[in-house]
């Protein structure tokens, strides 16, 4: 599993091999044998791999499927109930935490109490983005 979450978060940052190797102070065959499951990084180098491509150590060893810092629990959210929500439920509470300019009139207790009333808005934002292009 960390070998694709590795390449998958590489190709998220629009990074090369060489341009992540850079980075690291390390070679392009090292990224490459992490990536092809030939090796697996050092503990530094799996923090420091983490912190260049802004996701989690836990996401990339699979213990979550969260590949952000986002604190869940202060939003009321445990690892468990993130773990077993949909890629696209996934995908509308992601978007929700990350918006900082976004406030909620009687903002609920936890998040999943309000997701459907989410995607509903969501849906609606995607549109308008969609329409503007």
């Amino acid at each position: 599993m960390f070998n694709h979450r590795l390449k998958a978060a590489r190709k998220a940052k629009k990074l090369t091999q060489e341009q992540l190797a850079g980075k690291l102070q390390t070679t392009k065959g090292t990224i490459s044998n992490y990536e092809n499951g030939h090796s697996t990084p050092s503990n530094e180098m799996l923090v420091l791999l983490s912190k260049i491509l802004d996701v989690t150590t836990d996401y990339l060893l699979g213990v979550t499927d969260n590949p952000n810092p986002v604190d869940y629990k202060l939003a009321g959210i445990s690892d468990d109930d993130y773990n077993n929500l949909s890629t696209y439920q996934k995908e509308v509470i992601n978007f929700f935490l990350t918006r900082e300019n976004l406030f909620f009139k009687n903002q609920p207790e936890n998040l999943l109490d309000a997701l459907e009333q989410f995607e509903v808005y969501y849906e609606v934002w995607k549109k308008q983005r969609e329409n503007k292009k």
